[in-house]
């Protein structure tokens, strides 16, 4: 994947030298930059029990119609080629792809009518990921900026303490990048400045050509031939380097320390602070095999590997459920890169076949697992994408696509919730009879956000600030009437 800057502090000739005295803990900047100390907007987080969010993104837009909002008694071409199922909540049909989700409906609940006013990538990227149907003075459609409003997990990051020695907020496994290698909006900390970006956990290689869930669903929109190159998550590297024991390490702080020396005409006391701040969070992460572990999905059991799934949403799912239950606050689960569910054309047989496939049995496993161990009940799961797609089929027939699909639809998406005090088998609002528009109870992304700051115990006090350090209250809506028990 290439590297911008965008990611990363604009760094002067000394302070690279001192983060190239971090690099010899063998920690790369990609994993250190995000590691930002946390601005908790509650007191006595101690005796308030840990809750925590896994937002699960679907880059592209996921087609309502075809998955949480079927039209059985619709024309074809709003109907579609699926079918509709019974799930284990009586009158709440969902795809006829998606049965091991039917069968847990008691745990999860739908959000129909959920609208924004945007059909274009960036902005609805923007939108869904800060949770703010509008775009600030100075968005930039084609690359993100300081403009930009900070995403939920940088929100989160800022206002959130962190627990167990991890960091508040985490991406996985990847950032989201544009075929053409631009940079999505809405991913980092905007107006908060770069220094509350999220960590991002880059897991993934980025393939321009390449959709879904690699190796085993891995696909192209237009089928064209290419070789998958992709075969499996490349984890983060938390390790101390080949042949540095851990007993060495004081060696290395002492080191550290006549470096410091070199600093002593730095005029930027809070800059320092911070480094010194990032340079201990980094120590911590090397030293701490509770963390090195949450971050590694490659020891969990045969058992558990083949439930999530041996590709890219099943590990990516997995590594979620041990983030949040090592006491990361928010997992943004970025399921599918470079727009895999922008589902133009070819739609009905890639979703058939490679999309719906891994994300149910992930999915499904990620439920049974936080429910197992008894913590659904604290940890909020949010699926959503940046739109919903048109009410009619197009499209196909032609030298891109051969077969029909959807277009992009702002108007209308369907928002998958579960857990986090959220009630399960229930359906909020509706949609007209094409699918095109709420008909009932529509519900904005400030909504969501607002949802998503309620589950995790956070009042309507809190405030994030930006760079000039104004406050900002984080509720821009309130949370979804009905959803919650």
């Amino acid at each position: 994947m290439p590297h911008t800057s965008w990611g990363h502090l604009q760094v002067s000739r000394r302070t690279a030298i001192q983060a190239g005295s971090i690099g010899l803990l063998g920690l790369g900047t990609n994993h250190l930059t995000a590691l930002r100390e946390a601005n908790a907007a509650t007191t006595g987080s101690d005796e308030i029990k840990a809750r925590s969010v896994i937002y699960i993104f679907l880059s592209g837009g996921l087609s309502q119609h075809e998955s949480f909002d079927p039209k059985p008694l619709a024309p074809k071409e709003i109907r579609g080629d699926f079918q509709a199922i019974s799930t284990a909540t009586p009158g709440l049909e969902i795809c006829e792809h998606l049965p091991q989700l039917a069968k847990r409906s008691q745990n999860w609940s739908v959000v129909r009518s959920l609208t924004h006013s945007t059909n274009d990538h960036s902005v609805g990227h923007h939108v869904m990921l800060t949770g703010r149907s509008t775009t600030p003075v100075g968005f930039n459609a084609s690359r993100p900026t300081s403009a930009d409003y900070p995403s939920l997990a940088s929100i989160v990051g800022a206002v959130t303490p962190h627990r167990n020695n991890l960091p508040p907020a985490v991406v996985l496994p990847e950032k989201l990048i544009h075929n053409t290698g631009r940079v999505l909006q809405g991913q980092f900390g905007g107006m908060m400045g770069s220094h509350r970006d999220p960590l991002f956990i880059e897991s993934s290689a980025f393939e321009p050509m390449a959709y879904g869930a690699f190796p085993e669903y891995e696909f192209d929109h237009q089928n064209r031939k290419y070789t998958p190159r992709r075969k499996n998550f490349e984890m983060p590297n938390l390790t101390l380097p080949e042949g540095f024991a851990n007993r060495r390490l004081n060696d290395r702080v002492t080191l550290l320390s006549q470096i410091d020396q070199q600093r002593k005409d730095w005029d930027q006391h809070a800059e320092t602070q911070k480094f010194d701040r990032n340079r201990q969070k980094a120590m911590s992460l090397l030293t701490d095999i509770r963390v090195r572990k949450a971050f590694d999905v490659s020891q969990a059991t045969p058992t558990t590997l083949d439930r999530y799934g041996r590709n890219a949403f099943g590990w990516s799912l997995l590594m979620a459920r041990q983030l949040v239950e090592a006491g990361v606050n928010l997992v943004q689960v970025n399921l599918g890169n470079n727009e895999t569910w922008d589902t133009h054309g070819n739609s009905f047989g890639h979703l058939k076949n490679n999309l719906f496939p891994p994300t149910d049995k992930a999915l499904s496993a990620l439920l049974d697992d936080l429910s197992n161990s008894g913590i659904l009940d604290s940890t909020l799961i949010v699926m959503a994408g940046e739109f919903g797609r048109t009410p009619r089929v197009s499209g196909g027939g032609n030298q891109i696509y051969a077969e029909p699909g959807r277009d992009h639809w702002g108007a209308l998406q369907s928002v998958f919730f579960a857990g986090g005090g959220t009630k399960g088998g229930v359906v909020i609002g509706s949609s007209d009879k094409q699918g095109a528009f709420p008909a009932t109870n529509p519900q904005t992304p400030e909504n969501m956000a607002a949802t998503i700051y309620h589950s995790l115990g956070l009042p309507d006090t809190t405030a994030w600030f930006d760079q000039t350090q104004r406050p900002h209250h984080i509720y821009n809506g309130t949370p979804i009437e009905g959803l919650l028990a």
